[in-house]
């Protein structure tokens, strides 16, 4: 019997395609989109730059800002009958499962949806980035019974999602909170969700699809839904002083640690200490230090005990929970952002496609089986 051929399981190091948008070194720890470091980009860029930057592959002048600006916030408005849907949903619906039903919905609005047109597709790009934020915010309010607030075009994404959900206009350092974190999560090379919106639109499909792939993959927990698995941890333990016996308990039964790790840094994830500092600034700011108290002890023991490092979701956590933001919003937030990474992605793979098929090892009979007759199976 032959051996087996070796095979990369799960595609690991597997090189499937060329993109210029973001360089993620695992080894070193660097994050670059386009060549721009993503230390230099949270110092000195908004959220709006970096996606121009994604978009247009360069960063914008104060003119070419002003205009992808105004387009953005053009596109700031829902389909009725989308709204309408937001509004009857069940309460109890998961935000990430309606984001997948309304992006999809959004493509029924969309007449010209199978032409791939190059200008049509940066089109349907920014508006989709638009939308997202609506879908999340107007769900989030029907669920609760409460009005849904008219849209502005006088605020910074960041800004505007804050104050559609809260009904009021966010105070600064908040939206610029909000704003870095965005800038963090807007794309990450070829992640699982970005993966699958590639793989989506090489078929020709339209963008609506691909983004709606992409935010099904991000919904799973092993993904998107880290950074919600990690408030629930630091509620389960509940104070400082029972982190230490929760560790030992979950390294001797071989649980996972929500937030430490990562599938390609090996060392720590350069988005972390930004994240880091802003929920320090936070618990500070709200006299309330105990879920990053726990955080730096579970992040001391892992690094002491396993060599592993926290990654953007353990402190993206203690971040949206300390800007009041509901738990079930923080995967909803990394999708909001992240569209921008989509959405580029998918014109870059436009750019050049190539369907995606790789193979299988199959690993079932490999002679013709006899077919019983169905009356004398067993």
């Amino acid at each position: 019997m032959s051996e087996k051929p070796e095979y990369a399981k799960g595609l690991a190091g597997v090189i499937a395609n060329e993109s210029c948008l973001s360089d993620v070194q695992g080894e070193a720890g660097i994050l670059r989109y386009l060549g721009y470091n993503i230390d230099d980009l949270v110092e000195n860029c908004t959220f709006e730059e970096v996606m121009y930057l994604l978009h247009r592959r360069d960063l914008p002048t104060q003119s070419q800002l002003d205009e992808f600006t105004k387009n953005l916030r053009a596109q700031r408005s829902l389909p009725e009958g989308v709204i309408d849907f937001l509004k009857a949903a069940p309460k109890d619906a998961g935000p990430m499962e309606v984001i997948r039903t309304g992006v999809s919905m959004l493509g029924l609005y969309d007449n010209r949806g199978d032409d791939q047109n190059r200008g049509l597709n940066e089109e349907r790009a920014i508006s989709i980035c638009a939308k997202i934020p609506l879908i999340v915010a107007y769900f989030h309010r029907a669920r609760q019974g409460l009005d849904l607030p008219p849209v502005r075009d006088d605020l910074s994404e960041a800004g505007h999602f804050l104050y559609l959900i809260n009904g009021e206009e966010p105070g600064a350092e908040a939206t610029k909170t909000l704003d870095v974190a965005y800038i963090l999560h807007a794309d990450h090379g070829m992640n699982a969700s970005t993966f699958s919106s590639r793989v989506t639109i090489a078929t020709l499909s339209d963008l609506y699809s691909a983004i709606s792939s992409a935010v099904g993959t991000l919904k799973g927990p092993l993904h998107g839904g880290a950074n919600e698995g990690v408030i629930h941890m630091l509620t389960e333990i509940g104070s400082l002083e029972k982190v230490d016996a929760y560790v030992e308990d979950c390294l001797a039964n071989k649980k996972k640690i929500m937030g430490i790790g990562h599938r390609v840094y090996r060392v720590l994830d350069p988005r972390a200490p930004h994240l880091r500092t802003m929920a320090i600034k936070l618990t500070e700011e709200l006299g309330e230090s105990k879920w990053i108290d726990m955080s730096e002890r579970i992040a001391e023991l892992m690094k002491e005990k396993k060599g592993l490092n926290a990654n953007v979701d353990f402190y993206s956590a203690t971040v949206y929970y300390s800007l009041g933001i509901p738990t079930d919003l923080f995967t909803p937030i990394f999708a909001i952002s992240r569209a921008a990474g989509w959405t580029a992605q998918v014109l870059e793979q436009l750019d050049d496609n190539r369907l995606y098929r790789p193979l299988t090892l199959y690993t079932g009979p490999t002679e013709d089986q006899p077919i019983t007759p169905i009356a004398k199976r067993v």
